[in-house]
């Protein structure tokens, strides 16, 4: 039914009950389409319900990069808010009523058809306004056509081969002519990228007023998100699948192609254009400013603020499109312990319920910037084994605190993105590195809050997500909020060196791993391998290198919601999503009993949950539309 009240537009006089839903969101209540592109002002208004579809990327119920694989958890009980994101990570999707449905706008997913519609009605009718020029109303119509090409692309990644909505259509064709059918995955790709080129052309470069603008499309975003596009294209899920063979239409037309290893070519070409013009308009790797400091500090704490800031300094060099309807408030008060200020504690706006599970804290390097699991000199079968940290230790840990080998010499980005037990947790009103908050998180101190309502059930926090100027008070929270950044500039890099190596050009894909590497304190990639691996040799080679970038890519964005569509483009969530979910024993007091690794969960991902599901009543209204294959 969803697809087909899409491609239907609605007649511009009628009152029947049927028009409602679409006058309800009409600006300002106008009561005719031709009345809404009257003027300049209410045709700039409808643009803005255009972008009002958009996902909401900073929302732990809404978006299902963030609780619906495996980088965060939550305790059993856990009632903050609604959560179906969560029953996706418990293996509870379905297609009676399916969880984060943006198919028709259910279980807090939005109408994303819906957006394309109104974008639709947008594109044909902001002809008629006589009170543009020439060069706005070609802006708008750009945006109008991006937001279409990113609703269709957010639909992609969800459901994979989708009907395309190319334009409305009126009421008078015959309802069969609009029972629209899959499209195949190269063909949703193909007119995903030529809205994106049609549109790059006549979006400004950078925004110049940025008191109303900020957050409006430019150029660099469109071209950063086409090269998004050819990227997933290109990736396993999508181009060669075997597992899809039998995916097909009704009349038989298969939805999936074959394998075409040119499609890492074009991608990398996109990534190259997209960060050339990027870096063109001044996005650059963000560094802590010594100017903005209130304290002189550490070089340690400076390259952990280099890592921290890159996502909660709002409007930072190095973000390329931040949502501003999206803004990160709760996700900021889950990932705080309760009681961070412990003259506080009794204040329970920081909620600190989202925990981090073991098998995420491991990701992380070792300080000479291989895996645990690889480093000469650090020993995996004794990274639960306890030990007093040092002075040496100071800005990581506390001095003399007892924890886990495993939080010894790690990478900056490790102790830049989590807190734990004894860690050290910079900013919040204490910016003299010598003085910072410390964790303590066993049973009886002042972060564990097992026996209440709002604890990590794993004994870690996503500190990267917190900005270092929000202020836990008597009154309150009072939240340095940022919009969400839904594409970075490391991103960019990453996305074009995994292009690079899968196009058989390793060798070119390194020195953008470097740049990323470099600023997180890290040697380059085979410098580590070749001092510091047991298996030097591995960015020798495609598939080494392939493990290194995705392995880079997981850490640089943990936490950020781009893992959870990682792993199913790279097929490799049928693996990492059949894996134990792992926490502290957090009900213990002493470090002997709290440093036992305790089961959570164990989580089952099947071949089928790569894509999401169609809802069975959807199916029934228009039968020409075929169930997701394997639901």
């Amino acid at each position: 039914m969803r697809i087909l009240k899409t491609l239907i537009i609605a007649s511009l006089v009628a009152v029947s009950a049927s028009c409602g839903d679409f006058l309800d969101i009409v600006p300002d209540n106008i009561a005719t389409i031709d009345n809404a592109f009257a003027m300049r002002a209410t045709a700039e208004k409808y643009l803005f319900t255009c972008y009002s579809y958009m996902p909401q990327h900073a929302s732990l119920s809404a978006n299902p990069g963030f609780i619906s694989a495996d980088e965060f958890w939550f305790r059993q009980n856990f009632t903050d808010f609604a959560t179906p994101g969560r029953q996706i990570a418990l293996g509870n999707q379905n297609v009676v009523d399916p969880f984060l449905n943006y198919w028709q706008g259910e279980r807090e997913g939005r109408d994303t058809y819906e957006g394309i519609r109104q974008c639709n009605i947008f594109i044909e009718g902001v002809a008629k306004v006589p009170d543009l020029t020439e060069d706005e109303r070609n802006r708008w119509i750009a945006e109008a056509k991006f937001m279409k090409a990113y609703y269709h692309f957010w639909l992609f990644r969800m459901y994979g081969p989708i009907p395309l909505i190319r334009e409305n259509l009126p009421v008078s064709v015959p309802t069969e002519d609009v029972k629209a059918t899959r499209s195949t995955v190269d063909e949703c790709v193909d007119y995903i990228v030529s809205l994106l080129d049609e549109a790059a052309p006549y979006l400004p470069d950078r925004i110049i007023d940025e008191t109303s603008e900020l957050g409006r499309i430019t150029r660099p975003i469109a071209l950063s998100i086409k090269a998004y596009v050819l990227v997933t294209a290109a990736s396993p899920l999508y181009n060669g699948n075997d597992d899809y063979n039998q995916f097909t239409n009704k009349d038989g037309t298969r939805l999936f192609p074959d394998a075409d290893a040119t499609k890492w070519t074009a991608a990398a070409d996109a990534c190259f254009q997209a960060i050339q013009r990027c870096e063109a308009m001044g996005n650059r790797l963000y560094y802590y400013s010594q100017s903005v400091q209130q304290y002189a500090v550490s070089d340690t704490i400076r390259t952990q603020m280099n890592i921290r800031n890159a996502v909660t300094a709002k409007w930072n060099a190095e973000v390329i499109w931040a949502n501003t309807t999206s803004r990160a408030e709760t996700i900021q008060r889950q990932a705080t312990p309760r009681g961070l200020d412990p003259s506080k504690k009794s204040n329970t706006d920081a909620r600190g319920n989202l925990a981090v599970p073991i098998k995420m804290v491991e990701m992380f390097y070792t300080e000479n910037g291989v895996p645990i699991t690889e480093d000469k000199n650090w020993s995996y079968d004794a990274r639960f084994d306890l030990r007093a940290a040092t002075v040496d230790d100071r800005f990581y840990i506390k001095q003399d605190y007892t924890t886990a080998q495993m939080h010894f010499n790690r990478e900056p980005r490790f102790y830049a993105s989590l807190g734990f037990d004894g860690a050290v947790w910079y900013g919040h009103g204490r910016y003299n590195d010598k003085d910072p908050w410390i964790i303590q998180a066993k049973k009886t101190q002042v972060h564990n809050y097992a026996t209440q309502d709002s604890y990590s059930v794993t004994g870690y926090w996503p500190k990267k997500l917190v900005n270092i100027a929000s202020l836990i008070n008597d009154s309150g929270y009072t939240l340095e909020v940022y919009p969400w950044p839904v594409i970075r500039l490391a991103d960019l890099y990453l996305l074009y060196a995994e292009a690079l190596n899968e196009a058989g050009r390793g060798a070119e894909a390194i020195p953008y791993l470097d740049r990323i590497r470099e600023r997180a304190g890290l040697p380059g990639v085979i410098e580590a391998w070749t001092n510091h691996s047991i298996d030097p040799n591995k960015p020798n080679t495609l598939e080494g290198l392939r493990k290194i970038i995705q392995q880079e890519r997981t850490i640089e964005l943990m936490f950020e919601g781009q893992r959870f569509w990682d792993l199913r483009r790279w097929k490799t969530a049928i693996t990492e999503l059949n894996k134990p979910i792992t926490g502290w024993d957090i009900e213990q007091e002493t470090a002997e009993n709290y440093y036992r690794e305790k089961h959570l969960y164990k989580q089952v991902f099947r071949t089928r949950d790569y894509l999401w599901p169609i809802k069975e009543n959807e199916l029934l209204t228009n039968l020409n539309v075929v169930q997701t294959y394997g639901w």
